[in-house]
C-alpha cells in the first residue's frame, strides 16, 4: 500500500463507515433527512460535548497521541488528530441513527 494512502487509511474507513450510516439514515428518514436543522443541532451539541470531553483528558494527561502508520497527522491542537473530530461527529451521528431505529423497530412491533 503506498504510503501516503496508508496513512489515510483510518481517515478513509471512518468516512466511509459514516457514508454508511448515511444511508441508513436516509433509507429509513431517521434523523438528518426527517429534521435536519434539528440534526444537525444535535449533531453539533454532541460533537462539542465529547470534544469537550477529550479537551478536558488531554489538558490532565490521560489522552495522548502516539504515532500510528494509519493517521494523517493532521493535529487540530496538540495531542488532537483531524480523525478525533471525525470520529465524533460519526459516533454522535451513529447513536441517534441506532436510537431512532430501534425506537422505529419497537413502535412497529407494539399490538395495536
Amino acid at each position: 500500500m503506498p504510503e501516503a494512502l496508508m496513512s489515510m487509511a483510518y481517515l478513509i474507513a471512518l468516512l466511509f463507515s459514516w457514508g454508511c450510516i448515511i444511508l441508513v439514515d436516509a433509507r429509513f428518514r431517521l434523523f438528518l433527512v426527517r429534521s435536519p436543522l434539528r440534526a444537525g443541532a444535535v449533531l453539533a451539541l454532541g460533537t462539542v460535548f465529547f470534544l469537550a470531553w477529550d479537551l478536558a483528558g488531554i489538558a490532565l494527561g490521560v489522552f495522548l497521541h502516539g504515532p500510528a502508520p494509519f493517521m494523517t497527522g493532521v493535529m487540530l491542537a496538540p495531542e488532537l488528530p483531524l480523525e478525533e473530530l471525525v470520529f465524533l461527529l460519526f459516533l454522535c451521528h451513529l447513536a441517534m441513527v441506532a436510537t431512532l431505529g430501534f425506537q422505529k423497530l419497537l413502535t412497529r412491533r407494539e399490538p395495536a
